[in-house]
């Protein structure tokens, strides 16, 4: 296969590749929300029907993990995208839960074989003032973006690893 051919192989499965799952979690909503649209306008720039995305919400990061794992094993998606924002409340240690929360999505990837792509961010000195709000509502709307773009290109590298593999 050459590389043009390659090419259009990736570009036709990011279009038909296995559902996405986004899974977000509830906590400062109103920012986190940026992400899921952030998301969902760049995946259709690359081709992605926005049917084929399936939108999970959870209390707070923490319960991100165990939903992944969760839609792992059902078998029915190609990718998991998790989008939170983990800030320091003063009940717990911001850094333990970004800590717990990023070590079970690389565990639930590792052991399922779908990728998870994070959008989960862990500000430091976060606090509802309005520039805060402002300036995090346009950086999950921009890493929201940059997932869509990731998604991409991991699932064109995953269909390019399984067209190899099948020589």
């Amino acid at each position: 296969m050459n590389q043009s051919e390659a090419q259009h192989t990736s570009i036709q499965t990011i279009r038909s590749a296995g559902r996405i799952a986004f899974i977000q979690a509830l906590w400062h909503r109103d920012i986190v929300d940026q992400a899921w649209a952030g998301f969902t306008a760049r995946a259709h720039e690359h081709g992605i029907d926005a049917a084929r995305i399936d939108r999970h919400e959870v209390p707070g990061s923490l319960e991100i993990p165990l939903h992944a794992k969760r839609i792992a094993e059902a078998g029915q998606h190609a990718l998991i995208v998790a989008a939170g924002l983990i800030v320091d409340g003063g009940i717990y240690r911001h850094d333990f839960v970004a800590s717990t929360v990023l070590d079970g999505m690389m565990r639930v990837q590792l052991d399922s074989n779908v990728p998870i792509l994070s959008v989960v961010l862990t500000p430091h000195h976060f606090h509802d003032g309005a520039e805060h709000q402002e300036y995090f509502h346009a950086h999950l709307l921009k890493k929201g973006s940059e997932a869509a773009d990731a998604c991409a290109l991991t699932l064109a590298n995953l269909d390019l690893l399984r067209v190899s593999a099948t020589g």
